[in-house]
């Protein structure tokens, strides 16, 4: 049973419009785009190296999440990247991995990438500003370093806050407060004898034990 109304009452208007709130998941969805854009604008320059032509072969790009917590940096590219112009393309990739699949790493949070992304970015230069801004892009919390000229071309990015990567394989290292470095034998060099594959292994496997150390937030 309903009363009917007094006629006094106060007149109600439209009901506000809710507005949606802000929660992590939209911030993190920004970050996501923002960070595939700028990625994007990193790779169309790349392409536009004025010394690489449609006959040639063009830069090497790239693999994988532009927001992954793990970065993998070697030198250079092999046949089978150049080919498909994608970083750790073919037998590198698959030793990879193979790799953190057995030391329970998800894929996804990997990040694959050159410091000569084309036969004339290292000598003059330009191969390690474009490595310095894929780092600042995607913000990894560990750079695996492969190879000592890849680590010679870290330690000379002069990225903000950095400490030298020291010659120490298989140690996990504090690169900046916030990203630690791993170096290890260069993946390409590490494929062709057993003796070579486990010292890769031996050193690639502390990226797992710094997993485990990772807080879960």
């Amino acid at each position: 049973m309903t009363s009917e109304p007094s006629g006094n009452e106060p007149t109600r208007g439209p009901r506000p419009t809710a507005t949606p709130a802000t929660g992590p998941s939209q911030i993190a969805d920004a970050y996501l785009r923002r960070s595939i854009a700028e990625i994007e604008d990193l790779n169309r320059r790349i392409l536009e190296c004025p010394d690489c032509r449609p006959d040639d072969e063009l830069p090497v790009l790239a693999s994988g999440s532009p927001q992954a917590e793990i970065m993998l940096v070697k030198w250079a590219a092999s046949l089978a990247e150049r080919q498909e112009g994608v970083a750790f393309f073919g037998r590198a990739g698959a030793a990879v991995l193979a790799s953190v699949e057995r030391l329970g790493i998800d894929p996804v949070t990997i990040y694959g990438t050159l410091v000569a992304k084309c036969p004339h970015a290292a000598p003059d230069g330009s191969a390690p500003a474009w490595l310095a801004e894929e780092i600042a892009i995607v913000m990894p919390k560990i750079i695996v370093v492969m190879g000592d000229p890849t680590r010679e071309a870290v330690n000379a990015l002069d990225y903000p806050l950095a400490e030298p990567v020291a010659p120490r394989i298989g140690e996990v290292q504090r690169w900046t407060p916030t990203i630690d470095a791993l170096l290890v034998p260069d993946i390409d060099e590490s494929l062709d004898e057993q003796g070579a594959k486990r010292a890769f292994w031996s050193a690639f496997r502390a990226l797992g034990e710094w997993q485990e150390d990772q807080p879960p937030y």
